[in-house]
């Protein structure tokens, strides 16, 4: 790993330990999980590792392979705003663990992304192998339901992104050769295998060239008007509500929906039409990844793309522009935008006999269309693995 030789470089020694934590993909539950939605996911053999070691002064010290600014700062001492950089994440984490345990060893470590960024949950990936590392320098052990809820603390309190639980759920919790099915309001969650009877298939992650940001995008937004349109619908059908911040899609049942959706302005409407329709679509297509059912899982996939672009309208012109290719191309079972859609990459499910095939036609009817990002337009093939172990 490049991280280990940097580091071995910088501090003219062997790495204490390294750290993985692999990047997810969603197949099914896209922007459902702030609403408290059932999302799908699949852990991927590619994410984020991290040699590090001990620093009895208390410091944390973390060079990223993909960042030029080095992070600094102590451990019991950590900046309560953020600074606008990669490493907020990491300072919002180091403020969620030592709220439960008492942290005085800091760390130096190098961080190492094996895909370009955006799309893949990179955020919550590195999030996560830095909380590991620096549980091990402290001794503490939590459990990974408590690494989640401080990882999701970090970016919702702190960096100021109103995600749910998605990410860090699927690199916690998937198994290899499985499909996490997880309930993001109640935290309940199965890994089921995959049928004897499914077909092969491989992941693809297509990149379109364009990086993104979260909290500079119109993620919030999306979310807030997710969360507006269950406040009304709680309204105008006479049902208790309580404060806007606590207003949840999920609370509100899909009968209040159809019967008072045509009072909801155009957005709210779409975005509520969204969520409904695809927890539908992880229902649905749960049963069918449990009878091995891969083409009408990957229709399933197709239609949870669509409706992220006509109903939850995310997606760049670069994201829509694969997802259409992806359609009319031959061997992939589904695919739709991973991640938050106004950038990063594309997933998809394909049948390995087409791969050489279907990554050609991807390249070349893509960089017809933006030739702009031929240096930095990626396809990478993928399997599934266990999630974060530590």
């Amino acid at each position: 790993m490049k991280c280990q030789e940097k580091f071995l470089e910088i501090y003219k020694h062997e790495a204490f330990d390294t750290v993985f934590c692999p990047y997810r993909v969603c197949p099914l539950g896209a922007h459902s999980d702030h609403q408290h939605g059932k999302v799908t996911g699949i852990a991927i053999n590619k994410g984020i590792n991290i040699a590090f070691g001990p620093k009895r002064n208390g410091v944390i010290e973390l060079i990223s392979l993909d960042f030029d600014k080095r992070a600094q700062f102590f451990v019991d001492r950590v900046p309560r705003t953020k600074e606008n950089d990669w490493a907020d994440y990491l300072r919002g984490a180091t403020i969620a663990l030592g709220k439960k345990y008492r942290l005085s060893v800091g760390l130096c470590g190098v961080i190492e992304g094996s895909l370009p960024i955006g799309g893949l949950s990179s955020s919550a990936a590195v999030t996560l192998t830095f909380l590991v590392a620096l549980c091990k320098v402290n001794d503490v052990h939590p459990s990974k339901e408590e690494l989640i809820q401080m990882s999701v603390w970090a970016e919702n309190k702190y960096v100021g992104v109103s995600s749910g639980t998605l990410d860090q759920s699927c690199e916690c919790y998937c198994k290899a050769n499985s499909l996490l099915y997880l309930d993001t309001k109640t935290g309940e969650y199965e890994n089921i295998p995959q049928s004897e009877n499914i077909p092969p298939y491989e992941i693809m992650i297509v990149f379109s060239g364009v990086e993104r940001s979260l909290a500079g995008s119109k993620f919030n937004m999306r979310v807030d008007e997710c969360r507006s349109a269950g406040y009304a619908l709680l309204a105008f059908s006479d049902s208790e509500y309580g404060k806007f911040s606590d207003t949840y899609l999920r609370d509100v049942s899909r009968s209040i929906y159809d019967e008072y959706k045509s009072k909801l302005p155009l957005n709210w409407a779409k975005r509520a039409e969204h969520w409904y329709t695809e927890y539908q679509r992880v229902e649905e297509g749960v049963k069918l990844w449990e009878k091995g059912d891969l083409e009408n899982f990957g229709k399933k996939i197709f239609e949870s793309g669509n409706s992220s672009i006509v109903n939850y309208e995310t997606g760049s012109p670069e994201l829509k522009a694969i997802y259409d290719i992806m359609v009319k191309t031959p061997g992939i079972y589904g695919g739709r935008f991973s991640g938050a859609g106004f950038k990063g990459c594309c997933m998809s499910l394909i049948n390995p006999e087409y791969k050489d095939e279907i990554a050609k036609r991807i390249e070349e009817e893509y960089l017809k269309q933006f030739p702009e990002y031929k240096d930095s337009f990626k396809i990478e093939f993928c399997h599934s693995v266990d999630g974060l172990s530590f």
